[in-house]
């Protein structure tokens, strides 16, 4: 089966950006780069992936531009502007030139603004605007709190290609279920968006089992079908739960649970279809050929 990661992240610390990780778990608080993922994502099989912003700052954009033109495994990158900058449109279109054809969409850090209508403000207006104009995807990091206003942006931004992290991180820590399940049931309503299978393991409690995850997958695999679903690792955040290989395999075997015919559609080509790299991944022979 050919595999994509559809949401993967790389920092040096010694950049100094990366403001959240000062209050991250101390595993957290060092270099993760190509090197170090290359052989687990090999031995997984897979083929390529979608490299993330992890810093608010237009300068880590163009550093991980950097990693992508060194490495081919790295299929695009979405990166970071200030959606509120009076200037936003130039720079977005300054960040997809110096990209080429590297830059798949943007990504503000919305689940760390106080203000959980903040993604429904009109000052964003002009940054959505840019980004259909540039055929850019938007990657809605949020949380439940902020899952509202993100449904009232999206019913004015019809042709706005959008996906939502990690299923909207979910408080599966707290057993909070209901104040998640009914907005993602109308997001789910609006039929651009489509939403990543990542990031759930993280949502766990110390010490809860992964059978935890199973009313909020079922939730997904209803709501999303499995046409809109796209399978994510989150490392190396991934790593303060699991690692690369199982998380894939707790994965796959969810997914064959809900879906087993549609496998490849969510752990390759949904991804693709969505993102649209220039960039053709490089599916080992086994895989076999897109269908």
């Amino acid at each position: 089966m050919q595999l994509i990661d559809a949401h993967q992240h790389y920092w040096r610390v010694d950049r100094g950006d990366y403001a959240w990780l000062r209050d991250a778990p101390a595993a957290l608080q060092r270099d993760f780069l190509p090197a170090d993922l290359e052989t687990r994502r090999s031995a997984a099989g897979v083929a390529g992936s979608v490299l993330v912003q992890a810093a608010a700052t237009e300068a880590e954009t163009r550093y991980l531009f950097e990693l992508a033109r060194a490495d081919r495994s790295i299929l695009g990158v979405v990166g970071w502007v200030d959606f509120e900058a009076p200037d936003v449109a130039a720079r977005i279109r300054a960040l997809a030139r110096d990209g080429g054809d590297l830059l798949l969409g943007l990504r503000p850090m919305a689940q760390d603004h106080p203000d959980p209508d903040w993604l429904a403000r009109p000052a964003l207006d002009a940054a959505f605007d840019c980004l259909e104009e540039q055929d850019l995807a938007f990657d809605a990091l949020v949380r439940p709190p902020q899952l509202p206003a993100l449904q009232r942006r999206l019913r004015r931004e019809r042709e706005l290609r959008v996906v939502l992290d990690h299923a909207g991180k979910p408080d599966i820590a707290h057993g909070r279920f209901d104040d998640w399940a009914r907005p993602i049931r109308e997001l789910a309503e609006l039929p651009g968006l489509c939403c990543k299978f990542s990031g759930l393991l993280t949502e766990l409690a110390p010490g809860m089992p992964a059978a935890a995850l199973d009313p909020y997958v079922e939730h997904l695999f209803a709501c999303f079908g499995t046409e809109r679903l796209l399978w994510g690792s989150d490392w190396p955040v991934l790593t303060l739960r699991d690692s690369y290989a199982h998380w894939l395999e707790l994965a796959r075997a969810l997914a064959q649970r809900h879906a087993p015919h549609a496998l490849e559609r969510i752990f390759s080509r949904n991804a693709l279809a969505f993102y649209r790299p220039r960039r053709a991944p490089d599916f080992p022979a086994s895989a076999g050929a897109p269908a």
